[in-house]
C-alpha cells in the first residue's frame, strides 16, 4: 500500500517532530551506557558509533521522506485537467 504524498507529509513530520527526539535521547542513553560498561573508546570508534546512530534512524523511513520536499504531483495532474 503506497501512501499519498499528503501522507507522506503528515507521517514525516510526526516522525521528525516526536521520532527524532526520542531516538536522539535513547541513542545517548544507549552510547553513554556503553561507555559505562567498557570504558571511553578511542576517538575514531566513538566517532564511527556516534554516525552510526545518526544514520541509523532514517533507515526504516527511507521511503517516507522520499519527496516529501517536492509538490504533490497528484495535484500537478488535477490542475492540467481544468481548463
Amino acid at each position: 500500500m503506497a501512501l499519498t504524498h499528503k501522507a507522506k507529509r503528515k507521517w514525516a513530520a510526526l516522525i521528525l517532530l516526536v521520532g527524532l527526539p526520542i531516538y536522539i535521547i535513547l541513542a545517548t542513553v544507549l552510547a553513554t551506557t556503553v561507555v559505562g560498561w567498557f570504558g571511553r573508546p578511542v576517538f575514531l570508534l566513538q566517532l564511527a558509533i556516534y554516525v552510526g546512530l545518526g544514520v541509523l534512524w532514517i533507515l526504516p523511513f527511507k521511503k517516507v521522506f522520499l519527496g516529501v520536499g517536492q509538490a504533490d504531483p497528484e495535484a500537478e495532474n488535477s490542475d492540467q485537467d481544468r481548463p
